[in-house]
C-alpha cells in the first residue's frame, strides 16, 4: 500500500515538474523579468542598468499616447467579440440547423485563415487596402462608387477600423467550430418541446441555444479579449505600425516601439506590465459580469 502511494506521487511529480519548469521557464521568468526591468533605465543591450525607481510609472502616467493606446486596445476588444460571436454564432446555427450537405466544406473555408499567421494576414490585407490597386478601392471605382474610396490604412479615422475587419475574419472560423460543437450536444427534445409550447425559431435561439451554449460562449469571449490585449500588436506592427500619427498604436506596438525601436527597454517593461494588470483586471470583470447558474440538461 505505502509502495502503491509512492509511485502514485513519483508519477505525478514525473508528469507535472515538467510542465511547471516550462511555465517558470517561459511565464513566470519572463513575469518577474519585466517587473524587476521596470524599475531600470536600460537601453535592452548595455550592460549597465541604472536603478530610477518608480520614474517610469511617473513617465507611464503622463504619457499623452498612453490613454489612446488603452482606447485603442479596448475598441478593438469591443468590435471583435461583437463582429466575431455574431458571425461565428450566424453561421455554427445555420450550418448546423439547417442541415447543409456541404458543411464539412464550410468548416475548412471558414476555419482557413485560422491556419494562415498573422503575418501573411497582415500583408495580405495590405495589399486589399492600397489606395491605387487594392481589392477594395477597385471594386468600389467599378461599381461607381469611387468617391467612397479612400487611403484606408493612411487615414487617422479609418486607418483604426481597418484593422478590425481582418482581426475579424481571421477568428470566425475557430469559435464557429467551438459553438457547432456545442450545438451538436444540445438534445433534439429541447428544441421540439419549445416548438410545442409555440415558440418560433428566433424564441428558440435565445431561450434554448444561447443558454445551453453559454459556457462555450464565455470560453470564446475571455479567449478573444485575452488575445486582443496581448497579440493585437502583431497585426498593427505589420499594417501601420501604429501610425498614422499615433492613430493606431495598441498598448502592445507602443511597448514594442519603446523598447525595440527606441530602445527604452524599462520604459517597454513599465507599458508590459500596464498591459498585464489591465488585462487581469478585464478577465476579472468579465468573469464577474458572466457568471450564470449552471444550465442542466
Amino acid at each position: 500500500m505505502v509502495q502503491t502511494k509512492k509511485q502514485k506521487y513519483l508519477f505525478l511529480a514525473f508528469c507535472l515538474v515538467p510542465t511547471f519548469i516550462l511555465f517558470a521557464i517561459f511565464t513566470l521568468y519572463p513575469l518577474f523579468s519585466g517587473l524587476y526591468f521596470s524599475f531600470f533605465s536600460w537601453s535592452g543591450s548595455a550592460a549597465a542598468r541604472e536603478f530610477i525607481g518608480i520614474d517610469n510609472y511617473i513617465r507611464l502616467f503622463n504619457d499623452g499616447i498612453i490613454p489612446r493606446t488603452i482606447l485603442h486596445d479596448y475598441f478593438l476588444v469591443i468590435t471583435k467579440v461583437f463582429g466575431i460571436m455574431v458571425l461565428a454564432m450566424y453561421f455554427a446555427v445555420a450550418i448546423m440547423q439547417m442541415k447543409i450537405k456541404e458543411a464539412p466544406f464550410y468548416r475548412i473555408i471558414f476555419f482557413f485563415p485560422n491556419i494562415m499567421s498573422v503575418v501573411v494576414i497582415g500583408i495580405l490585407w495590405t495589399f486589399i487596402y492600397n489606395p491605387s490597386m487594392g481589392l477594395i478601392n477597385s471594386g468600389l471605382e467599378a461599381v461607381g462608387l469611387e468617391q467612397l474610396a479612400r487611403p484606408w490604412l493612411g487615414s487617422e479615422t479609418w486607418a483604426l477600423p481597418a484593422i478590425v475587419l481582418p482581426s475579424i475574419w481571421a477568428g470566425i472560423g475557430l469559435f464557429m467550430l467551438m459553438l457547432m460543437g456545442g450545438i451538436g450536444t444540445i438534445s433534439k427534445s429541447y428544441y421540439e418541446a419549445a416548438e410545442l409550447d409555440g415558440a418560433n425559431e428566433w424564441q428558440q435561439f435565445w431561450k434554448v441555444t444561447v443558454p445551453l451554449l453559454w459556457p462555450q460562449i464565455k470560453v470564446a469571449v475571455l479567449y478573444i479579449v485575452i488575445t486582443t490585449l496581448n497579440g493585437s500588436f502583431i497585426i498593427v506592427q505589420i499594417m501601420t505600425g501604429g501610425g498614422p500619427n499615433n492613430s493606431t498604436h495598441v498598448m502592445g506596438s507602443y511597448l514594442y516601439q519603446q523598447a525595440f525601436q527606441q530602445y527604452n527597454f524599462g520604459y517597454g517593461a513599465t507599458i508590459g506590465v500596464m498591459i498585464l494588470v489591465l488585462s487581469l483586471l478585464t478577465v476579472f470583470l468579465l468573469q464577474k459580469l458572466m457568471k450564470r447558474e449552471k444550465v442542466q440538461y
